[in-house]
């Protein structure tokens, strides 16, 4: 009779092995990213201290590249206008086929604005640059 009880007892037990064993631990295998192609920037004054950025790219990681990227283009374009800062306002993120393409607005102004998305223009073109995002 014991041994009745043993025999279930010990198939569970290689069969919870054998599942464990075919487990894999996925988060080594995840996707490297694709390098972002970039595409173009454009820029449009709304007003004084007010830019539209519009720009786009291919592969990367999608909105966080689209966001990298319109902050760099903001740097270059508030440092073109003598300014030191910048503050971000709203950044719509498109893909289609592939291609992202960011739609953001932000002040400008030659002193720290008020608010927590506050952009310090020669910090942000310098890290551009030594990370290979183009600001033009």
């Amino acid at each position: 009779m014991s041994r009745r009880r043993l025999i279930p007892f010990c198939a569970l037990t290689l069969a919870g092995t054998v599942s464990a064993c075919g487990a894999k631990d996925t988060t080594d295998l995840a996707e490297p990213a694709i390098a972002p192609e970039y595409m173009g920037i454009e820029t449009e004054a709304l007003d004084d201290d007010l830019v539209n950025v519009f720009v786009a790219l291919k592969g990367g990681q999608g909105p966080k590249d689209i966001e990298r990227y319109a902050e760099c283009a903001v740097s270059r374009y508030t440092l073109d206008r003598d300014y030191g800062f910048a503050r971000h306002l709203r950044t719509n993120v498109t893909e289609e086929g592939g291609l992202w393409r960011g739609d953001a607005v932000y002040t400008i102004s030659p002193t720290l604005p008020r608010g927590l998305m506050t952009i310090d223009a020669e910090v942000v073109a310098e890290a551009c640059a030594q990370n290979g995002i183009p600001m033009v």
